[in-house]
């Protein structure tokens, strides 16, 4: 990979905060262009820290941040002007509409009016807010505000993406439309998106950062983070009456590569035992179904699921934190 094809690149990226708080810890990643990048991370992991020192709101303690070849900082306002930013939880000044905001938004851009106009109708309309045009903002919900915070950020056509949380305070009818947005703009618009929604961002990326207190616990392709599941499982919905789903849990008990079945009304979580092939498996899902007389609502697989591999790696990091602190080789004893 070229160095032109990277467009965020940062090298022992560390933030600490008035010699207190560690937010950043030696952070190393990098973005390729028309890539959907996702951070994911607990609350306090350093997601919103990482989008703020790529932006160069903040100055990092140690290390450095590239963006699109140049090292980003307070003064690198040409930067910013090529990305387009979401913070959590956007703030805008409340007498001012949709119309008046994203109109103020393309001037500070350097946009005329023949290109402003246009382009803010069809993002009002792009992010649903057509209905509430001429509502002064302080009047929005928090979704509202996200919405309005994803037009303003689209405003002046930028490179590169930086959304923070894009689906805060988003009914399921908003987050479906803001994830049909960046499906959209893959691969001509190079998106970073920090969110705790799991399925988000199994929905859309196609690389990952994983961050646990600090550090970059893995970087790398969506595919490549669920590969590292240790145990398989699949998961099958059906609806069916009471006599099919007990075929259903009596055909899967004899199947070999079955583990214990776990039930839940029609919801059953099937582990696969080592060395057994999920196509396989599948297939026999679907034999048991068909036998069983039942209506196959949904059928997914545990090495298919972002969550899994994620919550298993911040297990593995929280396992290994005593022996990194004491720098991978355990207490040296000292002479008495």
């Amino acid at each position: 990979m070229g160095d032109d094809e990277i467009i965020i690149r940062t090298r022992s990226l560390t933030k600490i905060y008035g010699s207190r708080t560690i937010a950043l810890n030696g952070v190393d990643l990098s973005v390729r262009r028309g890539s959907v990048f996702g951070f994911l991370g607990p609350n306090g992991a350093g997601k919103t820290t990482t989008l703020r020192l790529i932006l160069g709101l903040q100055q990092p303690s140690a290390g450095s941040v590239e963006v699109f070849g140049t090292r980003s900082g307070p003064n690198t306002s040409g930067i910013r002007a090529r990305i387009g930013y979401l913070p959590t939880n956007p703030e805008f000044p409340p007498d001012m509409t949709p119309i008046t905001y994203l109109d103020f938004v393309g001037k500070l851009c350097g946009m005329n009016r023949e290109a402003r106009t246009p382009r803010l109708a069809g993002l009002i309309r792009a992010v649903g807010l057509l209905h509430a045009q001429a509502r002064r903002v302080g009047t929005f919900s928090t979704g509202m505000r996200t919405r309005l915070g994803i037009a303003a950020s689209l405003m002046h056509d930028p490179e590169l993406i930086v959304w923070d949380e894009p689906c805060s305070g988003l009914d399921p009818a908003g987050r479906r439309h803001t994830m049909d947005l960046i499906r959209w703009m893959a691969g001509a618009k190079t998106v970073v998106v920090s969110s705790h929604i799991l399925t988000d961002i199994d929905q859309v990326c196609t690389h990952v950062g994983v961050l646990s207190e600090g550090r970059l616990i893995f970087c790398g392709e969506v595919a490549e983070m669920k590969r590292q599941i240790r145990i398989d499982a699949i998961t099958v919905e059906l609806l069916a009456s009471e006599d099919s789903l007990a075929s259903f849990v009596g055909q899967a008990k004899a199947c070999a590569w079955v583990g214990d079945v776990a039930r839940e009304g029609g919801r059953f979580i099937l582990p696969v035992t080592d060395g057994a092939a999920i196509a396989t498996a599948l297939s026999d899902v679907l034999a048991m179904t068909r036998k069983a007389e039942a209506e196959l609502i949904s059928v997914t697989t545990g090495l298919g699921r972002v969550e899994d591999a994620y919550l298993q790696m911040l297990e593995d990091d929280g396992a290994q934190g005593f022996m990194r602190a004491c720098g991978g080789n355990g207490l040296s004893g000292g002479e008495a």
